[in-house]
């Protein structure tokens, strides 16, 4: 296995080791669920630049990479529906757009075909992540302002409510956006009964 993909494989146990963290009380805990996130969305800018550079792009990463992705990102939202700081449909949309591009992926797969990230998703996982960070940002204010170390009160939790929403509006949007051009722009996988 490639170092590449390596790091893409280390992206789903950092999966688990984020949660263990999001969901246990208290502000290093919240604080360390932060980092966490962070080292894994730097494996999935380190994971690409590093095949590209040395040579060592496969289809096991271009298949994988996306979907150590959306095993972290969809954690995380699932997480945070759970702790009631977004609403469900929200999540609902992202979790239907994956699976349809999953599934097309696969059929991809069967036909002898590997369907790459194009810009669209690529801005779709910018702003998933985006979103991710503004809420783990919240979630650490919060905790700072509860234990008396920072200001915090109705105001702050109004301004932050409001901001996770905004940036959640925003990747609902990229994430209709992407999943309806991906299968546009790939339909005659879905539509062509043939092997390519």
């Amino acid at each position: 296995m490639t170092l590449a993909n390596k790091l893409t494989m280390s992206r789903i146990f950092l999966t688990f080791v984020f949660m263990f963290f999001l969901f246990s009380k208290g502000l290093a805990f919240k604080i360390l669920a932060l980092v966490v996130f962070a080292l894994a969305s730097l494996t999935d800018l380190l994971d690409g630049i590093i095949a590209k550079r040395t040579n060592t792009v496969t289809d096991f990463g271009r298949l994988m990479d996306p979907i150590a992705d959306k095993i972290l990102v969809l954690a995380a939202f699932l997480a945070f529906v759970e702790m009631r700081l977004i609403p469900a449909w929200m999540v609902v949309v992202i979790v239907l757009r994956e699976f349809l591009i999953t599934g097309l992926r696969m059929l991809a797969l069967s036909k002898g075909r590997v369907i790459p990230a194009n810009e669209g998703g690529k801005h779709k996982t910018v702003s998933q992540f985006a979103a991710i960070f503004v809420i783990l940002i919240f979630l650490v204010a919060r905790e700072l302002g509860q234990g008396g170390l920072c200001p915090w009160g109705a105001g702050a939790e109004g301004a932050g409510s409001f901001a996770m929403l905004l940036f959640m509006l925003i990747t609902v949007i990229l994430t209709t956006v992407s999943g309806i051009s991906y299968l546009a722009k790939n339909r005659e996988i879905y539509l062509n009964g043939k092997k390519n």
